[in-house]
């Protein structure tokens, strides 16, 4: 069953929207609009420029959703099955929220439209489907990760808890001073060498607790993104092989048609020929 042809005003639109300087203009926008909302935040910038400054950016959002009806007349159902459409929809809904009272924070969230930059270029696209692609794998990373800190955490409570219960008093005090260990921001001088003072041996903790997680697991997580970002590229070279088969075998089709009608062509010539000689 061949699809039904498209109304003549919804193809023109459609060509209008998927047109590159379109695309252009409102990736300047984008940007634009994320400059403004910066000024926004400085208050000499505001004294002097806060008519210009907010009139241009309600003319930048009435344009933002004039696109999104645009888009939406032009795709049709299509267009809501779109994961970034839909974030477009959400961002432009909240920056055209009342923004009196508590709901004022929302139109800050308007500058996330900024992100609408990672579909318009492969590289972040592929970026972003390789971390989408990696949490489950970092997901049971940091489960492992989250064992080991309580491990750890309940060890270190009650081995120098008592002695230092602002840092080991609790478990949550010892996991966030783990933690701390972990990003390896002051955790000598800080929390480690005056453990020390009064517990000689307590580098036999501390160091198997930093090469294990700072070093062994953290480490995994580079991992994992390597390894999806190589199924991506992998994917992408077995789609760009298939698509290069599909389209020799195309080629190849037609040409067996083009000589095939030439043999038909030659034959029906001299078949002629023949009667008439």
């Amino acid at each position: 069953m061949t699809p039904r042809p498209l109304p003549v005003w919804r193809s023109r639109l459609l060509r209008v929207v998927e047109d590159r300087r379109f695309t252009r203009s409102v990736t300047v926008l984008i940007v634009l609009n994320a400059v403004l909302l910066g000024l926004e935040t400085a208050p000499s910038v505001m004294v002097r420029w806060d008519w210009l400054i907010v009139g241009a950016d309600s003319l930048i959002l009435a344009f933002f959703a004039v696109e999104i009806a645009m888009r939406v007349a032009a795709h049709g159902a299509a267009f809501w099955r779109d994961p970034w459409s839909l974030f477009d929809v959400a961002v432009v809904g909240v920056a055209l929220a009342p923004s009196a009272g508590s709901l004022s924070v929302l139109r800050a969230l308007r500058v996330l439209r900024v992100l609408r930059l990672v579909s318009a270029v492969p590289r972040l696209r592929r970026v972003v489907e390789t971390l989408m692609r990696s949490l489950p794998g970092m997901g049971s990373i940091a489960l492992l990760l989250a064992m080991l800190f309580y491990v750890f955490a309940v060890m270190a409570t009650k081995l120098f808890g008592e002695a230092f219960p602002q840092w080991f008093g609790t478990i949550g005090r010892s996991m966030y001073s783990l933690f701390q260990i972990m990003t390896l921001e002051s955790w000598s001088m800080g929390i480690v060498r005056p453990v020390m003072e009064s517990h000689p041996f307590a580098w036999a903790f501390f160091v198997p607790f930093i090469l294990i997680v700072s070093f062994a697991v953290l480490n995994l997580f580079i991992a994992v993104v390597v390894d999806s970002m190589q199924r991506v590229h992998q994917e992408e070279h077995d789609s760009l092989v298939r698509d290069a088969e599909e389209i020799a075998k195309r080629e190849r089709a037609a040409l067996h048609d083009d000589i095939r009608g030439l043999r038909e062509e030659i034959a029906r010539l001299r078949g002629d020929l023949e009667r008439r000689g």
